[in-house]
This record gives C-alpha cells, sequence and structure tokens, in this order.
C-alpha cells in the first residue's frame, strides 16, 4: 500500500493507496478478466477474491443469503417460550433501547408478535433518568403491569444482575442483543441469549445489528407460525424497512447477511410501504422525491430517529415507526425534525467547549462538564465524541456531571479497542458496555481521577509509536479522462455503501484547475473544473462546505485530488461528477 502524507495549512491526512490488483494479484486479475479492471480493484481491496464470495457480493435475493435463524444455539428454545406465552395469551413486553437501532428493533418485534396474535407491550427506557440496559425500577413496573415475558432488543448481555432479579420476581426472560459480552462467562445473564457476539454462539455470521438479531426472533417466529408461506414471506419482507434502517444508523458493517438485509430493505423503503417513514421524508425534503439510498438514512433518516431519544424520549421515534395515523404520523415528523435541529445546535455547542480542553500531547482526548447545573445533554455527548474522534484521529471520551457521578460515551480510531480498554477500568466503573469503536459507561464522582488516569496509561501505553493522523483509504488512481457514467454505473453495484465497503474514494495526479466556482447563498460551497490536459474537456469536482478550506486554490494550479464519483442529473442531462475529499497542492503557478 502506498502512503502519503500531507500538511496544508496545519491539516494532516495520510493517504492510503491501495496497491494495483494488477500487481499484486496477476492469477485473480486473469481469472476473472470478465470484470473491469476498477471492479476487480473495489472486490480485491474489499477481500473478496473467490467466485462465491463475489456471487454473494453482489446477490440481490434475500433468499440466497439469509441464514436459518434455527442455527441460533438458544433459537429453538426461545420460540417454544413464546409461543406458550401467545398461546396463553400472557401480556409480553418488548425492552427496547433509545437509539434508532434499539426503536426499529422494538417497533419490528411488537409489529410482529401482534400479528401472530401476542398480547404486547413496549418499554423503552429513559436515556437521562434510566440510562442504558435493563433495569430493576423498569423490570418492576412491567411485572406489575402484568407482563410474564420480558424480550429483550440490543440490549441486556451485560444485565446479569437484572436478569436475576426479574426472574426472582416470576418475570420469563429473553435477551437479543449483539453487544459484545464480558470476557468471564460468569457475568453472563443466566437466561436464553440470542446474540451472535457470544463466543460459543453456532451461527454463522457475527456482526448483525440489533434489528438483525431481532429479525432473526421474528423470521423464527413467523416459521413456526400457522400462517400460510405465501403470508409468511410477506410479512417478513414488510418489515425489512425496519432492519435497514436500523442496520445502516447502527453503523455495522453492510458485508455478508447484512449488505443483503439492508439491499432488501431499501427496496421496501422505496415502495413507500410505511406512511411514518414517508411522513418524516416529507417533511425533512429527503432527497427530493429521488431514489431513497443508503447514505440518506445514515445521515438524514437515522439522526432524526435518534433525535427523539437525545433531547426527549425515544417513544416519539417509536410511535412514528407503528402509527397508522397520518394526522398523527405529519405531527410527530415535524417534531422530530425540529429536535434533530436542536441536537445539531446543543453538538455544536458541545465540541467548541471541549476543544478547549484539549490537551494535544495526550492520545486520547477526555471531555468533562463538572457542572450539574448546566451539563451537558446525555443524548449528544456521543455525537460529540465521534466528531472530535473524527477531526483529531484520537479516542474520545466526552463525560457529563448527572446527580451522583459522570456519565460517559467514547469513539475510538482502529488502532485503538476502545471496549477492551475501558474493561480494563471496570474496577471504577459502575456500568459500561459498547464495541472496539464505541462505548458507554457511568462512574462515581470518587472514582473519576484514577477513571482518567488509567484509561490515558492504558492509550498511551498501546499508541505510543502510532502517526495518529486520519486516513484516507484511495482505492486506485484514475486519470480524469477515464471518468464517465459508464465507469460510475459499473461502481454503484457496490451499493449500499457504508462500513467496510466504503464508497470508493480515487486518486487523480496533476490535475488541471481550469474554473473555480463559489456556489451557495453564501458562498460556502466551490466547484472546481478540472483535466489532465488542456485540450480534455474539463470535469467538475464538488466540494460542499469547502469553500473556506480550497479559497487559495488558483486557475491553472496543479493539484492532486482524492474524490467520490456521481452521476449529476441536471436539467434532463447526465454527466459525471466527482466529489471533493482531499486535495495536495503539487505546484502553484
Amino acid at each position: 500500500m502506498t502512503i502519503e502524507k500531507q500538511n496544508i495549512k496545519n491539516y494532516n491526512k495520510i493517504w492510503q493507496i491501495s496497491d494495483k490488483v494488477e500487481i499484486v494479484d496477476k492469477n485473480f486479475v486473469k481469472k476473472y478478466s470478465n470484470y473491469d479492471i476498477i471492479i476487480l480493484q473495489l472486490l480485491y481491496n474489499r477481500g473478496i477474491i473467490n467466485k462465491q464470495a463475489i456471487d454473494a457480493f453482489f446477490c440481490d435475493d434475500l433468499t440466497e443469503l439469509n441464514y436459518n435463524p434455527f442455527l441460533f444455539n438458544d433459537m429453538d428454545e426461545a420460540v417454544k417460550l413464546i409461543i406458550k406465552h401467545i398461546k396463553s395469551q400472557n401480556k409480553i413486553v418488548i425492552y427496547g433501547d433509545y437509539d434508532a437501532d434499539g426503536v426499529t428493533s422494538s417497533a419490528l418485534l411488537v409489529n410482529v408478535l401482534n400479528i401472530l396474535k401476542a398480547k404486547t407491550g413496549v418499554y423503552i427506557p429513559d436515556r437521562v433518568g434510566e440510562g442504558y440496559g435493563l433495569n430493576e425500577k423498569a423490570l418492576k413496573s412491567i411485572y406489575n403491569n402484568n407482563a410474564k415475558l420480558v424480550i429483550t432488543v440490543d440490549g441486556g448481555i451485560r444485565g446479569k444482575k437484572e436478569v436475576e432479579y426479574a426472574k426472582s420476581i416470576g418475570l420469563d426472560i429473553i435477551i437479543t442483543d449483539h453487544h459484545v459480552p464480558s470476557d468471564n462467562k460468569e457475568d453472563y445473564p443466566n437466561c436464553l441469549i440470542i446474540n451472535p457476539a457470544m463466543p460459543d454462539e453456532n451461527y454463522p455470521y457475527k456482526k448483525l445489528a440489533g434489528v438483525g438479531v431481532a429479525f432473526k426472533l421474528a423470521s423464527a417466529l413467523i416459521e413456526k407460525s400457522k400462517l400460510k408461506e405465501e403470508d409468511k414471506n410477506k410479512l417478513k419482507n414488510s418489515i425489512l424497512d425496519l432492519v435497514a434502517i436500523g442496520t445502516i444508523a447502527d453503523c455495522v458493517e453492510l458485508r455478508d447477511e447484512n449488505r443483503i438485509l439492508v439491499k432488501s430493505g431499501l427496496k421496501i423503503i422505496n415502495k413507500a410501504q410505511r406512511s411514518g417513514i414517508n411522513e418524516l421524508i416529507k417533511i425533512a425534503g429527503i432527497n427530493n422525491n429521488k431514489k431513497i439510498q443508503a447514505w440518506n438514512i445514515g445521515f438524514q433518516i437515522g439522526p432524526r430517529l435518534n433525535a427523539a431519544g437525545r433531547i426527549e424520549h425515544a417513544n416519539t421515534a417509536y410511535n412514528l415507526l407503528i402509527s397508522k395515523n397520518l394526522k398523527e404520523l405529519k405531527k410527530i415528523a415535524e417534531e422530530l425534525n425540529e429536535k434533530n435541529e436542536q441536537r445539531q445546535k446543543i453538538t455544536k455547542e458541545i465540541i467548541e467547549k471541549v476543544e478547549k480542553q484539549i490537551n494535544k500531547k495526550d492520545k486520547i482526548i477526555i471531555g468533562i462538564c463538572h457542572d450539574k447545573d448546566n451539563a451537558w445533554s446525555e443524548g449528544v455527548v456521543g455525537l460529540v465524541a465521534g466528531r472530535i474522534t473524527s477531526k483529531y484521529y484520537r479516542p474520545s471520551l466526552i463525560l457529563t456531571k448527572t446527580e451522583d457521578g459522570y456519565k460517559g460515551s467514547g469513539r475510538s480510531i482502529d488502532e485503538f479497542n476502545l471496549i477492551k480498554a475501558i474493561e480494563k477500568c471496570g474496577d471504577e466503573l459502575e456500568k459500561f458496555g459498547g464495541h472496539p469503536s464505541a462505548c458507554g459507561f457511568s462512574l462515581k464522582k470518587e472514582n473519576l481521577k484514577n477513571f482518567c488516569n488509567k484509561i490515558k496509561k492504558i492509550t498511551e501505553n498501546k499508541l505510543n509509536s502510532t502517526d495518529l493522523f486520519p486516513k484516507i483509504q484511495i482505492e486506485r488512481e484514475l486519470k480524469i479522462e477515464d471518468i464517465n457514467i459508464s465507469l460510475i454505473k459499473k461502481i454503484n453495484k457496490f451499493e449500499p455503501f457504508g462500513q467496510k465497503n466504503s464508497k470508493p474514494v480515487f486518486v487523480s495526479y496533476k490535475a488541471i484547475i481550469s474554473d473555480i466556482i463559489f456556489m451557495g447563498i453564501e458562498g460556502n460551497h466551490i466547484k472546481l473544473l478540472l483535466s489532465n490536459s488542456l485540450s480534455f474537456p474539463p470535469i467538475q469536482a464538488i466540494g460542499f462546505g469547502q469553500a473556506e478550506k480550497w479559497q487559495d486554490l488558483k486557475i491553472n494550479d496543479i493539484i492532486d485530488i482524492a474524490y467520490t464519483i456521481d452521476i449529476n442529473n441536471f436539467n434532463g442531462n447526465s454527466e459525471a461528477q466527482l466529489k471533493i475529499i482531499d486535495i495536495k497542492c503539487n505546484i502553484i503557478n
């Protein structure tokens, strides 16, 4: 892999350019010569190097890549227990989570259970008042409301104590989750568990989102139901939109089963079958009646669903997904849109405060609000951590003051497994959980100093010799004159793009700027007209919100540019267009 480093106005990024596939693996290129060399490069970069993997990656048929849900160790017993409660007409409560993954999981299971004639309820904890995961007060309330079975979605794997309490008061409980369990088996909840991340789990695909796990449970229930085969398939297809939204919003990898679930779900979304999502798309002006893509969910739909739990309560987002009342849905969609705008403002304000606390010598960024009366919103500290990590390329922890301690959220970089580091500090924490790249935790105020010292030491030891600069993964060099609509259509077969299948970034060297145009009401967007030869018709490169960053560029400058490629459709015309990722000034005339 070729690595290039730039330093323009103290803006450092490392370009990591994959070696050309025809050089590193001639046999692969020869074997699959029916594919364009650019397509082979993208496949090779993703480790998709045999016929079975290639066919699976480009598969559009859900039945071809949809593992049997009964491969889960406890699935058969879980289904039997649920059916038993359905037949007895005992109340079944879905215990959800307040993010988009948890909300879609909750809506999906309630939807299916209701169709199967179950008596259902839903409980989504309050982010601020209760926090993540099971809690005994909620379980007692659920029991007092005559529930007999609790099914968790997107959580519960670290709730051993709470599960014991639930059983002690007479509640049956099933955990469905996708989060990493404790390294110690003695910490596992003593109940039926459906979680692909469990070390001894037989299910072949380990990276499902919470909603993906909920879908597998729902699929197993549907298979065991007395519905006609045609109705079974219709029911499973009808909930795939929720699977796509939760999976993309939770930023799990879009490979293997996740990929086909999202592809299938996007088809359902674009058939406009769920009224709540349709209203949200309409109110937020998402995509202007164009086809909804994965990025629309990741950057537009998902954040609006998440905004409910971040600002007030996630029940608002849940109701958007299950209500049939169009008047109510319009009101909810407007509310979520407003909450999202509020969330954006709060996030920006907290980021500015955190940046004042940054010690550039530290390998981890820790931002702390000590003022309980002006505490940072617990609902957005995770977003702040994500933005800080992205900007400074450091693991980050953002903590806010609570009544008796602190709550925090963290995000990390590829080189640092955050949940493993947090686990090593477990003695200082009240509660924690998460993934290698993200975590949530709480601690008492008297443990704050020790915790910060420990996590800093762990990070320093791990990252001491690591060059901490943001990295741009570049698939391949392209010549400007080789970029056309035909090539873009081939590349778009890799959709949906997401984790582990990012939208391809390419590089072109020595591109000549033939014109510069500043766009937008405030002139904050920039358009460059580029060519590799003054005689070749130029191609446009757009940088949304990047006008200030590249304001010193001049006509006839020669640049190296990293970009993604799209088709620009305007006034009935279609043309290839670059979207600027980064620029290196080469020669300034």
